[in-house]
C-alpha cells in the first residue's frame, strides 16, 4: 500500500487525544470503537471531517465562503492525503411544515414530473404539481394541508356574566377598554350568564354578528373571536404585550384544511390521474406498495422516470424505510431514520474516492434490519471509496476491514490507541471492546412478576391496528419491534398522552437551554458552588458567572472575539484578555479549596464528586452524573456538544432523585453506549423499579431485551404490515413459545 493510500495523521491533541499519530487505510471501512468519551468522535468527526470540510470550503470565493459553515483547525501537527468528505450522521433533518421525504429525497420532483408528463386530465408543466408553487398549491392553506384556528371559548366562563368578568381574556379584564366597547355597545345584559345566553347572543359576543362570518351588526363590535383571530393570526400584535402574546398562543390550535383535507395541492392538481391515483393517492402510500404501483405503468413517454423512482424506493426498502412514504414530514424522523435517509440520498452519486463518515449508522435499527445498512456500506467502499463508522454495534463492527479502538476508558482517562487491526483479531485483545464483543449475556434469571396494570383501549394512531395491552406497573418493561412497527406510537404517542401526569418521558431530544448552558445547570447546582467560592472569599457569588459580574469585559463572557467582515469569513479569535476563560481577572483570583473558577469547571463529574465531597447538595448531583455514565463530562461542557444518547443521560441524571410512583418512558437509552455500559445503564434502571417507580423502554438492543422483567413486542412487520401486539410475557416464554422477528434474534444471541 503506498503512501498515497493512507490517511496519515501525526501528533493530534484535539480534546482528549494524548498527542496520537496513525494511518488509516483508504477505500476500506474503517469503525472506530470505544467507550463513550473515549475520543472516537474527537479523531472521526472534529480532525478528519472539519479538516476535509474547512480545506474544501477554502477553495470557494469569499462571497461563498461567507454561506458557508465554519470549521475550526483541528490540534494537529500534520494531516495528509485527504479526500472530499460526506457527513452522514444522526442530526435531525430540520425543514419546515413543507418539508416532507419525497422532497428532501427528491423523488418528489421525480413524480411531479411524471404526472406533467403522463397525467389525465392535462394540468400544466412540473410546477402545477408542487405544494411549494402558487401554480399547484391549495389556495386556502397554501400548500401546508394544514390551517391554523383560534379557540376563544376555553376562555368564556360560562357561570360568569360581563359585569363578573364573562371573557377571561387580558384585554377584556372589567373596566379594560376592550371591556368598555363591548358592555357599552347596548347588544348584551350585563349581568346574563354565558350558559344563559342565546344562541343568536353568542354569536353576536363571538363573531360581532348574528351567524358566523355574517354581517356585523352596525359594526359596534367586532366579536372576540374575530378580534382574536386578528391579533394571533395575522399578526397584528402590536395592541398586545409580550406576556399577553405569550399566554395567547395556547388558545391556537392546527387542523386539517377542509378545502383540500389536508392533501395540500389544488383541486386540478389533485384530479390528475396516472394508473388510476392522483398525486396525494401515492404519496399517501407506503414505499413497497408505490413501487408496485408503478411497476403498473407503461408508457414509453415516462419510462426513464418511472426507473429512477423505483430504484430509489428499492434503496430505500433494502435499508429498512419500506414503511414510509412521501408525504411523511421530515420533522416527524428519528435520529437513525433521518441517518438512513440521507445515507440513500448518496447512493445514487457517481463521485469516487471520497471519504464517508457515518456516526453509528445501526442506531433505530432492528437487528434484523443492520445487515441491509452495511451491504449499503459496502457498496459504497466498493465504489472506491472511504467509510469511517463510529459504531458500538457488533455487526456493524465484524464488517470492517479494519477496527480502530480508542480507549481505554472516557474523558481524561481515554484519548489513546489500544488497537488497530482486524475484527477477528480484536475478539483476543483484552480491551474493553475485545471482552464485550465476546461476553454472551445470559436471559434474566429471576425477573420481577407484574401485579398491577394500567390499560390502553382501541389504540388506532398512525398505524396501530386497534391495539389493547395492559402496561404493567412497578418493573422494568422493554417494548420490542421491527422499525416502523408502531412501538413509539403505542409508547410515546398514546400512552405517554394518556397517562401524562404520571409519565415522565426520558428521551434524546436536545434540551432547552441556551448556548452558555452547561451539566451543572441544568442540574441546578452551578449556583451552589458560586456560592462556595462566595462564602469563602466573603465576595458576591454573581462575581463567579460569565453571564454577570464575572464576565470578562472585552468578550462579554463568550470566550471569543467575533469580527464580521460583511460579505467575507467572519473573523473568530480567542480572547486574548481572559484566553478563552470567559470570566474576568478578579474572579479568577478567589479560590476554593485551591481552585478557581475555571479549573472547577474543567473537573470531570468523577473528579467533582471527590472536590466536592464535604458538600452533599453539590456531590448528590455529580454522583447522579457518574452513575448515569457520563462520568467523563466536565461540569462546564456546553450542553451543545452533547450527543442524543448523552442527552438522554443528562436527564436521566435530573431525575435520579424524583419520588417514587412515577412512571419513566425511555427511547432507545443504549444509543451511543459501549456494550460494557449496557450493563450499567440496566442496573441504574432496575434502581428506578427498587425505589417504587415503572420503567418503559423502547429499545432494538438484545442484551437490553434480555434484562426485561416484562416484554411487549409489537410487529409482526413495519408500516401497514406492523402496529399489532404479537407477544406479551417474560424473556424465556418469548424464546419458548413467539415465532416473531425479534424473538428469531433473541434466540440466536444466546
Amino acid at each position: 500500500m503506498s503512501v498515497q493510500d493512507k490517511i496519515i495523521i501525526k501528533g493530534l491533541k484535539q480534546n482528549n487525544l494524548k498527542n496520537i499519530s496513525l494511518e488509516i487505510p483508504k477505500r476500506k471501512i474503517v469503525v472506530f470503537t470505544g467507550v463513550s468519551g473515549s475520543g472516537k468522535s474527537s479523531i472521526v468527526f472534529e480532525t478528519i471531517a472539519a479538516e476535509c470540510q474547512r480545506q474544501m470550503n477554502e477553495t470557494y470565493s469569499a462571497f461563498v465562503r461567507g454561506r458557508l459553515p465554519k470549521y475550526e483547525k483541528p490540534h494537529v501537527e500534520q494531516i495528509e492525503n485527504l479526500s472530499a468528505s460526506v457527513i452522514i450522521d444522526q442530526t435531525r433533518l430540520g425543514g419546515n411544515a413543507r418539508s416532507t421525504v419525497g422532497t428532501i429525497s427528491d423523488m418528489y420532483s421525480a413524480l411531479r414530473l411524471l404526472y406533467s408528463r403522463i397525467g389525465e386530465p392535462y394540468v400544466g408543466t412540473a410546477s402545477y404539481f408542487s405544494f411549494n408553487d402558487p401554480n399547484g398549491m391549495c389556495p386556502e392553506c397554501f400548500g401546508l394541508g394544514k390551517v391554523m384556528k383560534v379557540d376563544v371559548l376555553p376562555m368564556i366562563d360560562a357561570d360568569k356574566s360581563w359585569n363578573e368578568g364573562m371573557v377571561s381574556l387580558p384585554a377584556f379584564s372589567v373596566g379594560k377598554w376592550y371591556w368598555k366597547v363591548y358592555t357599552g355597545s347596548g347588544l348584551f345584559d350585563l349581568d346574563k350568564k354565558w350558559h344563559d345566553y342565546s344562541e343568536r347572543e353568542r354569536h353576536l359576543l363571538l363573531y360581532g354578528s348574528e351567524v358566523p362570518g355574517g354581517k356585523q351588526v352596525a359594526k359596534k363590535v367586532e366579536g372576540v373571536q374575530n378580534m382574536m383571530s386578528r391579533l394571533l393570526l395575522k399578526r397584528d400584535s402590536s395592541e398586545m404585550g409580550e406576556a399577553s402574546m405569550k399566554r395567547l398562543t395556547s388558545l391556537i390550535h392546527e387542523e386539517s384544511c377542509k378545502a383540500c383535507q389536508g392533501k395540500r395541492l389544488n383541486p386540478q392538481a389533485l384530479g390528475s390521474k396516472v394508473a388510476g391515483y392522483g398525486i396525494d393517492e401515492l404519496c399517501e402510500m407506503e414505499f413497497t406498495e408505490l413501487r408496485n404501483v408503478l411497476a403498473t405503468i407503461d408508457d414509453s413517454r415516462s419510462q426513464s422516470i418511472v426507473d429512477n423512482l423505483a430504484t430509489s424506493l428499492t434503496r430505500m426498502i433494502e435499508i429498512g424505510l419500506p414503511y414510509l412514504s412521501l408525504n411523511r414530514e421530515s420533522s416527524s424522523l428519528s435520529g437513525g431514520e433521518a441517518q438512513r435517509l440521507k445515507l440513500v440520498r448518496y447512493m445514487g452519486s457517481s463521485l469516487t474516492d471520497m471519504i464517508y463518515i457515518f456516526d453509528e449508522p445501526s442506531t433505530g435499527m432492528h437487528p434484523r434490519d443492520v445487515h441491509r445498512m452495511t451491504s449499503l456500506l459496502r457498496s459504497l467502499r466498493d465504489k472506491g471509496n472511504t467509510v469511517l463508522v463510529v459504531e458500538h454495534d457488533q455487526d456493524v463492527i465484524a464488517l470492517a476491514d479494519e477496527v480502530i479502538d480508542v480507549g481505554p476508558l472516557a474523558g481524561r482517562n481515554g484519548g489513546e490507541i489500544l488497537y488497530q487491526g482486524s475484527y477477528e483479531t480484536l475478539l483476543e485483545t483484552d480491551t474493553l471492546t475485545g471482552k464485550a464483543m465476546k461476553a454472551k449475556m445470559p436471559l434474566k434469571s429471576h425477573p420481577r412478576v407484574p401485579h398491577a396494570f394500567l390499560p390502553v383501549r382501541g389504540a388506532t394512531l398512525h398505524n396501530l391496528k386497534n391495539v389493547s395491552v395492559d402496561i404493567p406497573l412497578n418493573i422494568l418493561t422493554v417494548v420490542t419491534g421491527v422499525a416502523g412497527s408502531g412501538k413509539s406510537s403505542l409508547i410515546r404517542d398514546v400512552f405517554a398522552k394518556q397517562y401524562e401526569e404520571r409519565v415522565i418521558m426520558v428521551d434524546q431530544s436536545p434540551i432547552n437551554a441556551r448556548g452558555r448552558s452547561m451539566p451543572i445547570t441544568f442540574l441546578g447546582v452551578f449556583d451552589a458552588i458560586r456560592k462556595c467560592l462566595a462564602d469563602e472569599n466573603n465576595v458576591s457569588a454573581s462575581l463567579f458567572s460569565f453571564n454577570s459580574k464575572g464576565a470578562c469585559p472585552t468578550c462579554k463572557g463568550k470566550g471569543v472575539i467575533v469580527t464580521e467582515l460583511v460579505f467575507m469569513d467572519p473573523v473568530i479569535t480567542v480572547c486574548e484578555d481572559c484566553e478563552g476563560c470567559r470570566f474576568n481577572a478578579e474572579s479568577l483570583a478567589h479560590t476554593f479549596q485551591g481552585k478557581n473558577i475555571v479549573e472547577i469547571l474543567e473537573l470531570t463529574a468523577e473528579e467533582g464528586v471527590a472536590f466536592f465531597a464535604e458538600k452533599p447538595k453539590i456531590r448528590k448531583w455529580l454522583e447522579a452524573m457518574v452513575e448515569v455514565g457520563l462520568s467523563y463530562l466536565s461540569l462546564g461542557q456546553p450542553l451543545s456538544t452533547l450527543s442524543g444518547g448523552e442527552r438522554q443521560r443528562m436527564k436521566l441524571a435530573k431525575y435520579l432523585h424524583l419520588g417514587v410512583g412515577n412512571i419513566y418512558v425511555l427511547d432507545e437509552p443504549t444509543t451511543g453506549l459501549h456494550a460494557s455500559d449496557v450493563l450499567a445503564i440496566m442496573d441504574l434502571l432496575n434502581k428506578f423499579v427498587d425505589r417504587g417507580n415503572s420503567v418503559i423502554v423502547i429499545e432494538h438492543n438484545m442484551d437490553v431485551i434480555k434484562n426485561a422483567d416484562y416484554l411487549i413486542d409489537i410487529g409482526p412487520d413495519g408500516g401497514t404490515a406492523g402496529g399489532q401486539v404479537v407477544f406479551c410475557g417474560r424473556p424465556h416464554e418469548m424464546v419458548e413459545q413467539s415465532q416473531s422477528i425479534t424473538a428469531d434474534y433473541l434466540r440466536k444471541s444466546l
